[in-house]
Protein backbone atom coordinates (compact mmCIF):
# COMPACT_ATOMS: atom_id res chain seq x y z
CA UNK A 1 0.00 0.00 0.00
CA UNK A 2 1.29 3.53 -0.83
CA UNK A 3 0.53 5.94 1.52
CA UNK A 4 1.28 10.05 1.68
CA UNK A 5 0.97 12.53 4.33
CA UNK A 6 1.05 15.90 4.29
CA UNK A 7 3.42 17.54 6.72
CA UNK A 8 3.46 21.01 7.75
CA UNK A 9 6.28 22.99 10.05
CA UNK A 10 4.57 25.16 12.79
CA UNK A 11 6.03 26.96 16.04
CA UNK A 12 6.29 25.18 19.10
CA UNK A 13 3.24 25.17 21.06
CA UNK A 14 4.92 26.33 24.01
CA UNK A 15 6.59 29.59 21.79
CA UNK A 16 5.89 33.11 23.05
CA UNK A 17 4.59 35.04 20.17
CA UNK A 18 5.55 38.65 19.34
CA UNK A 19 5.45 41.09 16.93
CA UNK A 20 8.15 43.17 15.11
CA UNK A 21 8.40 46.30 14.73
CA UNK A 22 6.93 46.25 11.39
CA UNK A 23 3.80 43.92 12.95
CA UNK A 24 4.84 40.74 11.68
CA UNK A 25 5.36 38.12 13.76
CA UNK A 26 8.87 37.30 15.10
CA UNK A 27 10.08 34.27 13.95
CA UNK A 28 13.98 34.98 16.05
CA UNK A 29 14.48 32.12 18.48
CA UNK A 30 11.75 30.45 17.81
CA UNK A 31 11.73 26.35 18.02
CA UNK A 32 9.87 24.73 14.95
CA UNK A 33 8.06 21.34 14.88
CA UNK A 34 5.59 19.36 12.85
CA UNK A 35 2.51 20.30 13.44
CA UNK A 36 0.56 18.10 16.21
CA UNK A 37 -1.79 16.95 14.16
CA UNK A 38 0.44 15.42 11.48
CA UNK A 39 1.99 13.43 13.62
CA UNK A 40 -0.70 11.77 14.26
CA UNK A 41 -1.15 11.11 10.64
CA UNK A 42 2.42 10.33 10.31
CA UNK A 43 2.21 7.57 13.11
CA UNK A 44 -1.26 5.96 11.55
CA UNK A 45 0.84 5.59 7.88
CA UNK A 46 3.02 4.02 9.90
CA UNK A 47 0.88 1.87 11.46
CA UNK A 48 -0.85 0.52 8.30
CA UNK A 49 2.03 0.44 6.77
CA UNK A 50 3.22 -2.31 9.46
CA UNK A 51 0.23 -4.09 9.25
CA UNK A 52 -0.14 -4.39 5.73
CA UNK A 53 2.94 -3.31 4.15
CA UNK A 54 3.74 -0.57 1.30
CA UNK A 55 4.99 2.75 1.46
CA UNK A 56 4.97 6.11 3.62
CA UNK A 57 5.92 9.16 1.43
CA UNK A 58 6.00 12.45 2.86
CA UNK A 59 4.97 15.57 1.28
CA UNK A 60 5.66 19.35 2.54
CA UNK A 61 5.57 22.53 0.87
CA UNK A 62 6.96 26.30 2.48
CA UNK A 63 10.55 27.38 3.01
CA UNK A 64 14.18 25.16 3.05
CA UNK A 65 13.71 24.87 7.04
CA UNK A 66 11.42 22.62 6.59
CA UNK A 67 13.57 19.94 5.75
CA UNK A 68 13.94 19.70 9.69
CA UNK A 69 10.49 18.70 10.04
CA UNK A 70 10.98 16.40 7.27
CA UNK A 71 13.78 14.51 8.30
CA UNK A 72 11.85 13.57 12.08
CA UNK A 73 9.21 12.40 10.33
CA UNK A 74 11.95 10.24 8.23
CA UNK A 75 13.71 9.54 11.62
CA UNK A 76 10.36 8.29 12.75
CA UNK A 77 9.91 5.54 9.77
CA UNK A 78 8.68 7.13 7.05
CA UNK A 79 10.44 5.74 3.69
CA UNK A 80 10.89 8.99 1.28
CA UNK A 81 9.63 12.53 1.17
CA UNK A 82 9.23 15.48 -1.22
CA UNK A 83 9.60 18.70 -0.32
CA UNK A 84 8.21 21.79 -2.60
CA UNK A 85 10.55 24.84 -1.69
CA UNK A 86 10.71 28.39 -4.09
CA UNK A 87 11.24 31.71 -3.23
CA UNK A 88 7.35 32.54 -4.76
CA UNK A 89 5.70 30.64 -2.06
CA UNK A 90 6.08 33.24 0.60
CA UNK A 91 2.75 34.73 0.93
CA UNK A 92 0.63 32.21 -0.83
CA UNK A 93 -2.59 30.84 1.05
CA UNK A 94 -4.64 27.77 1.42
CA UNK A 95 -5.65 27.88 -1.98
CA UNK A 96 -2.03 27.86 -3.23
CA UNK A 97 -0.99 25.45 -1.02
CA UNK A 98 -3.63 22.94 -1.80
CA UNK A 99 -2.71 23.65 -5.63
CA UNK A 100 1.10 22.83 -5.38
CA UNK A 101 0.17 19.63 -3.33
CA UNK A 102 -2.19 18.25 -6.03
CA UNK A 103 0.46 19.12 -8.24
CA UNK A 104 2.47 17.06 -6.76
CA UNK A 105 0.60 14.04 -6.26
CA UNK A 106 -0.81 14.11 -9.37
CA UNK A 107 2.85 12.82 -10.37
CA UNK A 108 2.82 9.96 -8.44
CA UNK A 109 0.30 6.91 -7.58
CA UNK A 110 -1.03 6.46 -3.58
CA UNK A 111 -3.80 4.46 -2.39
CA UNK A 112 -4.37 6.39 0.49
CA UNK A 113 -3.77 10.41 1.78
CA UNK A 114 -3.22 11.05 5.41
CA UNK A 115 -3.06 14.49 7.08
CA UNK A 116 -3.84 16.08 9.98
CA UNK A 117 -7.26 18.07 10.32
CA UNK A 118 -5.79 21.39 10.73
CA UNK A 119 -2.43 23.18 11.68
CA UNK A 120 -2.19 25.04 14.95
CA UNK A 121 -0.76 28.16 13.78
CA UNK A 122 -3.24 29.33 11.20
CA UNK A 123 -5.85 26.99 12.26
CA UNK A 124 -7.67 27.05 9.01
CA UNK A 125 -8.33 23.54 8.92
CA UNK A 126 -8.61 23.89 4.55
CA UNK A 127 -5.42 22.39 2.80
CA UNK A 128 -5.60 18.63 3.06
CA UNK A 129 -9.76 18.96 1.69
CA UNK A 130 -9.07 21.58 -0.30
CA UNK A 131 -6.72 18.85 -1.73
CA UNK A 132 -9.11 15.91 -1.80
CA UNK A 133 -11.80 18.38 -3.85
CA UNK A 134 -8.62 19.29 -6.56
CA UNK A 135 -8.19 15.84 -6.81
CA UNK A 136 -11.60 14.11 -6.72
CA UNK A 137 -10.92 12.11 -3.64
CA UNK A 138 -13.52 11.33 -1.19
CA UNK A 139 -12.22 12.76 2.56
CA UNK A 140 -13.25 11.69 5.85
CA UNK A 141 -12.02 14.68 8.58
CA UNK A 142 -11.28 14.76 12.42
CA UNK A 143 -11.21 10.83 12.44
CA UNK A 144 -9.71 9.13 15.97
CA UNK A 145 -10.05 5.22 14.32
CA UNK A 146 -9.51 3.81 11.23
CA UNK A 147 -9.65 0.73 9.65
CA UNK A 148 -8.40 -0.43 6.20
CA UNK A 149 -9.35 -3.29 4.33
CA UNK A 150 -10.02 -4.71 0.99
CA UNK A 151 -9.58 -1.49 -0.90
CA UNK A 152 -12.07 0.88 1.37
CA UNK A 153 -11.39 2.76 4.60
CA UNK A 154 -13.64 2.92 7.68
CA UNK A 155 -13.50 5.78 9.49
CA UNK A 156 -14.47 6.78 13.12
CA UNK A 157 -15.42 10.43 14.35
CA UNK A 158 -16.88 12.13 17.03
CA UNK A 159 -20.01 13.66 17.00
CA UNK A 160 -22.35 15.66 19.57
CA UNK A 161 -23.69 12.87 21.83
CA UNK A 162 -21.84 9.74 20.28
CA UNK A 163 -19.77 8.41 17.39
CA UNK A 164 -20.14 8.45 13.17
CA UNK A 165 -18.33 5.50 11.28
CA UNK A 166 -18.16 6.14 7.78
CA UNK A 167 -16.74 3.60 4.54
CA UNK A 168 -15.08 5.25 2.18
CA UNK A 169 -13.33 3.65 -0.88
CA UNK A 170 -9.46 3.74 -2.02
CA UNK A 171 -7.64 6.00 -2.48
CA UNK A 172 -9.27 8.63 -0.15
CA UNK A 173 -7.90 11.71 2.44
CA UNK A 174 -8.51 10.87 6.19
CA UNK A 175 -7.83 13.74 8.51
CA UNK A 176 -6.24 12.79 11.78
CA UNK A 177 -7.52 14.10 15.48
CA UNK A 178 -6.33 13.77 18.59
CA UNK A 179 -7.40 10.34 19.84
CA UNK A 180 -6.09 8.31 16.92
CA UNK A 181 -2.65 7.13 18.39
CA UNK A 182 -0.05 7.94 20.13
CA UNK A 183 2.80 9.19 18.16
CA UNK A 184 6.35 7.69 18.62
CA UNK A 185 9.62 8.81 19.45
CA UNK A 186 12.50 8.67 16.73
CA UNK A 187 14.87 6.12 17.89
CA UNK A 188 18.37 6.63 17.13
CA UNK A 189 18.11 3.94 14.48
CA UNK A 190 15.57 5.51 12.96
CA UNK A 191 17.39 8.98 12.81
CA UNK A 192 20.58 7.22 11.57
CA UNK A 193 18.78 5.61 8.69
CA UNK A 194 16.89 8.62 7.58
CA UNK A 195 20.08 10.21 6.50
CA UNK A 196 20.08 7.63 4.18
CA UNK A 197 16.64 7.80 2.87
CA UNK A 198 15.37 9.93 -0.84
CA UNK A 199 14.39 13.62 -0.18
CA UNK A 200 13.12 15.08 -4.24
CA UNK A 201 13.08 18.34 -4.03
CA UNK A 202 11.07 20.28 -6.29
CA UNK A 203 10.63 24.22 -7.08
CA UNK A 204 7.45 25.48 -8.78
CA UNK A 205 9.10 25.24 -12.34
CA UNK A 206 9.44 21.78 -12.18
CA UNK A 207 6.13 21.45 -11.22
CA UNK A 208 4.59 23.64 -14.36
CA UNK A 209 3.47 26.16 -11.78
CA UNK A 210 4.21 29.56 -12.26
CA UNK A 211 3.27 32.68 -9.76
CA UNK A 212 0.01 33.87 -11.52
CA UNK A 213 -1.34 30.21 -10.47
CA UNK A 214 -1.05 30.19 -7.04
CA UNK A 215 -1.67 33.85 -6.36
CA UNK A 216 -3.60 34.10 -2.86
CA UNK A 217 -7.02 34.72 -2.71
CA UNK A 218 -7.02 35.76 0.87
CA UNK A 219 -4.28 38.21 1.93
CA UNK A 220 -3.13 39.18 5.83
CA UNK A 221 -3.30 42.41 6.55
CA UNK A 222 -1.98 42.68 10.12
CA UNK A 223 -1.47 40.81 12.90
CA UNK A 224 -2.52 41.53 16.83
CA UNK A 225 -1.72 39.84 19.94
CA UNK A 226 -5.02 38.90 22.23
CA UNK A 227 -5.21 42.13 25.29
CA UNK A 228 -3.42 40.83 28.23
CA UNK A 229 -5.79 39.19 30.97
CA UNK A 230 -5.79 41.91 33.86
CA UNK A 231 -4.85 40.41 37.23
CA UNK A 232 -6.82 38.55 39.66
CA UNK A 233 -7.97 40.14 42.85
CA UNK A 234 -7.64 38.92 47.00
CA UNK A 235 -10.53 39.57 48.78
CA UNK A 236 -9.80 39.80 51.91
CA UNK A 237 -12.19 39.33 55.09
CA UNK A 238 -14.40 36.93 56.46
CA UNK A 239 -16.93 34.32 54.14
CA UNK A 240 -19.44 36.73 55.00
CA UNK A 241 -17.78 40.47 54.43
CA UNK A 242 -16.06 38.29 50.84
CA UNK A 243 -19.40 37.64 49.99
CA UNK A 244 -20.23 41.09 49.79
CA UNK A 245 -17.72 42.74 48.52
CA UNK A 246 -17.52 39.86 45.59
CA UNK A 247 -20.89 40.85 44.83
CA UNK A 248 -19.92 44.42 44.81
CA UNK A 249 -17.60 44.32 42.05
CA UNK A 250 -19.36 41.51 39.66
CA UNK A 251 -21.91 44.51 39.99
CA UNK A 252 -19.95 47.56 39.89
CA UNK A 253 -16.99 46.59 38.14
CA UNK A 254 -17.36 43.19 35.94
CA UNK A 255 -21.17 44.23 35.71
CA UNK A 256 -22.05 41.00 34.98
CA UNK A 257 -24.79 40.87 37.69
Amino acid sequence: MKIAVLLKQTFDTEAIISLDSNGQINRQGINLIINPYDEFAIEEALRIKEKHGGEVTIISVGPPEIQDAVFQALAMGADKAVMVTDDALAGTDEYGIALVISKVLGNQEFDLLLSGWRAIDDGSAQVALRVAEILGLPHVNVVTRLEIEEGKATATREIEGGYEVIEVPLPALITAQKGLNEPRYPTMKGIMQARKKPIKKLSLDELGLDTAKIHPKVKTTSYFLPTPKPEGKIIPGGPAEAARELCRLMREEAKVI
